[in-house]
């Protein structure tokens, strides 16, 4: 019991922090809780058990939205992108080099915490979203595959749309279910998800809602700007921890 207790208490302060990040800028929990966690544990443990609070806040934020159709009439080609990439990118986290996924996951965190910090403001011409979304796709299903991280490049890519604030929280919200999806599916068929992560998904649920609840009370009393700014700081400090750690 007071070897259980610590582990315990980490998920909970895990999901809780990052469901308050979330509840703040409409992003960030399967972001904060794959970094924090994997401080803890191995990467494909951490993806198991990040599963349920993912899915969960991602559809409410999908439905929540007003054009759904119309933006996965859009967006299906990427959106097949990242399920092929997330298939075929899978068996780098469910596998046995766990040092290379920790590396992997923090040279993910660190570059979306640079791309955030230097604001890049990218627009992509219409003409060219038919062959740029399921190549953004891909990559990012290879990426979630590779270190159960959704937001690099999808996030960039989908923010370059043009697309009203209302319809980007729902296409991110779109893609982050598809992800989480598609990871589930890729570590079950390396049999990296077992019945234990699905309970342990399931208790984490609890404080990432407790979390969203917060960062929502939080929103209208600290300026947006200055969390985000806190918010790439600290995840790239995080990156850089688990990118050194995973180094040979």
């Amino acid at each position: 019991m007071h070897d259980l207790l610590p582990s315990v208490l980490l998920v909970a302060a895990t999901f809780l922090l990052a469901g308050l990040v979330k509840g703040v800028i409409g992003l960030g929990l399967p972001t904060v809780a794959m970094g924090l966690l994997g401080l803890a544990m191995r990467p494909a443990e951490a993806a198991a058990m990040l599963l349920l609070p993912s899915l969960v806040t991602n559809v409410w934020q999908l439905l929540a939205g007003p054009r759904f159709d119309t933006l996965l009439h859009r967006l299906w080609p990427m959106m097949l992108g990242v399920v092929a990439g997330t298939l075929a990118g899978s068996g780098i986290i469910a596998g046995s080099a766990a040092r290379g996924a920790t590396a992997g996951l923090g040279a993910a965190l660190a570059l979306y915490a640079v791309t955030g910090l230097a604001r890049f403001r990218l627009r992509v011409p219409a003409g060219a979203e038919p062959w740029a979304g399921p190549l953004v796709g891909a990559v990012t299903g290879l990426v979630t595959g590779a270190t159960g991280v959704f937001v690099i490049p999808a996030v960039p890519y989908l923010g370059s749309l043009g697309l009203a604030r209302d319809d980007l929280v729902q296409a991110l919200g779109l893609s982050f279910t598809v992800s989480t999806f598609a990871l589930a599916g890729g570590l079950l068929v390396h049999g990296a998800l077992p019945l234990a992560a699905t309970g342990a998904s399931l208790l984490a649920l609890l404080p990432a809602l407790a979390g969203m609840a917060m960062g929502g009370w939080l929103r209208g009393r600290v300026r947006p700007e200055t969390f985000r700014l806190c918010f790439f700081l600290g995840l790239l400090t995080l990156g850089g921890e688990l990118l050194w750690r995973g180094l040979p």
